[in-house]
């Protein structure tokens, strides 16, 4: 096996952390080196040295058998290594040629009525571009403005602007965060494309199921350790996750049937404007029984945050009208709709979901601290708090130091934890569940599943909203399609599929 990169006894620390410990990782030439782990588990502090935007405090980088030092990004690309994060790295109004050739342009003389100057040369790149995009099928029009592009084209130009660097190592950072299963397994073909060519690629994923359809090997990291690695064959989903996590994990929710009863939450023609006044939500009408889950699936960007906001009081309706329990509550107000029996898991915990300078105990009783039992008047029970919040912290199994501990302190997944157990301690008849496990390892994955279970066991409705299709086929009894701002379908869970869903969330309505 000839290796392109190896990494030997990589130690990164920062304040309080030792964020990698002696870890030694290898990728071999036209090879697809998955690398799993939790939040938190080294992965990102990993790649970022190997692309020059961190350096590590011991051990040593080889690329092609030779040692070297990887002192910048602008190094790592001149050494043959290209990165395509998570979050594209492109400019919206200019078009493809010009975002490959930003910050790498080819110049020719060209002479004006003032003298001489130079000129960008895009016809030679584009050129250029359009020869790589046919040798490794990547698709893309090089005079194409990168604003028009669907989020997969995107990703393309991500790629064969690395590409057009002449990059023979890529590393992929959750490449299919923001694409359809259809894209991600364009995806796939793409990257196996690459490695046939003899390319090398590091793939940073969390979805389980991918690491089997495209990696050749696959690493996984815990607690900035190395704990191990396997081939595809000789691995399951269930070993890959005990690896990650330490633990036994289930990763298929076991719920019974749903007994749906009478409509919680009706939603009428809705329409809803984001910060810039443009229609996000557009004429949405859905309901949600008590006893069923109704999951609304879709790429990122179509409405679904708009929608939850909306929902719950936090952004203003344009159009339409709103109903709990036959209430009209179009208008209501975040508080009025908590009191409303409505339990909210917002989809940015920090922002929405928690004051991160509270105490643990004071977050866990946000939405109830000024009524009895824990309020008499002005006067506050903190005994009481206290009472709740212990009982709280253990049924719920926050990992606190304590309950007077500032909650922004805990992992993303025990922030995520607090919010749970506030909202689904309480006895209430609606969950709004949005995007209830992003960036939560598969150990929070699996205890927040079965919470949203439960609470649909109980007889509440719940909707839940997430970008993960895999979450929304396991939980949903029912799952909306929004594409738009519209909802394109709404299918009974038993009969619908990876594809129909990912059709449909490209806006494909015949399927």
């Amino acid at each position: 096996m000839t290796l392109a990169l190896q990494a030997s006894g990589i130690t990164k620390r920062f304040p309080g952390v030792l964020a990698n410990d002696q870890v030694d990782f290898d990728l071999a030439k036209g090879e697809i080196h998955a690398l799993l782990g939790e939040n938190g588990a080294g992965k990102s502090t990993l790649v970022n040295i190997l692309y020059g935007l961190y350096q590590p405090d011991e051990g040593q980088v080889a690329i092609n058998g030779q040692p070297t030092r990887v002192a910048s990004p602008h190094d790592a690309i001149a050494q043959g290594i290209g990165m395509v994060h998570q979050h594209f790295m492109l400019v919206p109004p200019l078009t493809v040629v010009e975002n490959i050739i930003l910050g790498y342009e080819s110049v020719t003389r060209g002479t004006k009525m003032f003298g001489q100057m130079s000129v960008l040369d895009r016809r030679t790149a584009a050129q250029h571009i359009r020869a790589l995009s046919q040798q490794y099928g990547l698709e893309i029009d090089p005079d194409a403005y990168v604003r028009d592009l669907p989020v997969g084209a995107q990703q393309r130009v991500e790629i064969v602007k690395a590409l057009y660097r002449q990059a023979d190592i890529l590393i992929l950072d959750e490449p299919t965060a923001v694409l359809t299963p259809q894209e991600a397994d364009d995806l796939f073909v793409i990257m196996r494309g690459l490695a046939q060519q003899g390319k090398s690629i590091i793939f940073i994923t969390h979805k389980l199921r991918e690491v089997f359809a495209v990696a050749d090997r696959i690493s996984v990291m815990r607690a900035g350790r190395m704990v191990g690695s396997a081939k595809p064959a000789d691995a399951t989903s269930e070993s890959l996750a005990a690896m990650m996590v330490g633990r036994d994990v289930i990763l298929q929710i076991d719920k019974a049937e749903a007994h749906p009863g009478q409509p919680v939450l009706r939603v009428e023609n809705l329409s809803v404007m984001d910060d810039r006044h443009h229609v996000m939500v557009n004429g949405v009408s859905f309901e949600v029984c008590a006893g069923e889950i109704l999951g609304v699936a879709g790429v990122q960007g179509n409405g679904q945050t708009e929608l939850a906001e909306a929902l719950t009081g936090l952004r203003r309706v344009a159009d339409g009208k709103i109903s709990i329990l036959d209430h009209d509550v179009t208008h209501a107000t975040p508080r009025q709709i908590t009191e409303a029996s409505v339990a909210h898991v917002p989809e940015d915990r920090q922002k929405h979901g928690l004051v991160l300078t509270f105490p643990v105990r004071d977050n866990l009783v946000l939405c109830s601290y000024y009524r009895t039992p824990y309020a008499h008047g002005v006067e506050i029970d903190y005994s009481r708090i206290e009472q709740t919040a212990a009982d709280l912290i253990h049924t719920f199994d926050v990992r606190t130091p304590g309950m007077a501990t500032a909650v922004g302190s805990l992992s993303g997944g025990n922030q995520q934890k607090v919010i749970v157990a506030r909202e689904l301690a309480r006895p209430v008849k609606l969950v709004i569940a949005s995007q209830p496990t992003r960036g939560l390892d598969v150990g929070s994955i699996e205890f927040i599943h079965q919470r949203i279970v439960q609470a649909r066991d109980r007889g509440a409705a719940v909707l839940l909203i997430s970008a993960e299709l895999d979450e929304i086929l396991s939980l949903s009894d029912r799952i909306a399609v929004m594409y738009k701002g519209r909802i394109l379908d709404t299918l009974d869970a038993k009969s619908a599929t990876r594809q129909i869903c990912g059709m449909l969330m490209a806006g494909v309505v015949q399927y």
